[in-house]
């Protein structure tokens, strides 16, 4: 599992729920459903097979916050639902969940020790980088609006809450079993 609450959470046993900021809003609630489950909430890696998954750095707060890299046999898949300056380690990835709370520009925090980045930022990082598919995932009230007024990003696609995917062998993506 890869951060939830709030009703974003599997049905399955789990081997691990990592998180990327453990100091999150949502955190004292997503320990509670993790521990209800036999599992500790915790920033780390994973190996599972042939999956591997690697938490890196992104700039988002004063505090350390991390996104995830994951690579199995089909490709690799980018978690990084929070941040204020697109991860370069991204480069290249087949399918990548972003930040996109703000529209046209980025959203600070008070004393601009961080922030979340916005959609236009995003879509340009990311293409430019080579990411295959971009799946825009935490939408911010200037996102919602936007979208309300029939603007879309320059490229990718806004996250469907409960929609799935799956990266085929090929490393190519189709639509559906990965969470979002």
């Amino acid at each position: 599992m890869l951060d939830g609450g709030l009703g974003a959470v599997p049905d399955a046993p789990l081997d691990a729920w990592l998180v990327a900021d453990a100091r999150a809003e949502l955190i004292a609630d997503i320990r509670r459903r993790a521990r209800a489950r036999g599992v500790q909430v915790r920033v780390g890696r994973l190996r599972a097979g042939e999956l591997e998954v690697r938490p890196l750095a992104v700039r988002h707060t004063s505090h350390p916050c991390y996104g995830y890299r994951i690579r199995g046999p089909g490709g690799v898949v980018v978690w990084a639902p929070e941040f204020l300056a697109f991860p370069r380690w991204a480069r290249g990835a087949d399918l990548v969940f972003a930040e996109a709370s703000g529209w046209n520009r980025r959203i600070w925090f008070r004393g601009r020790v961080g922030g979340h980045a916005c959609v236009l930022e995003v879509a340009e990082a990311a293409r430019r980088l080579g990411v295959r598919r971009l799946v825009l995932a935490h939408l911010g009230r200037p996102t919602l609006r936007a979208l309300e007024l029939g603007l879309r990003p320059p490229f990718g696609e806004v996250g469907l809450e409960g929609a799935t995917y799956v990266l085929g062998r090929s490393g190519r993506v189709r639509r559906h079993a990965l969470r979002a």
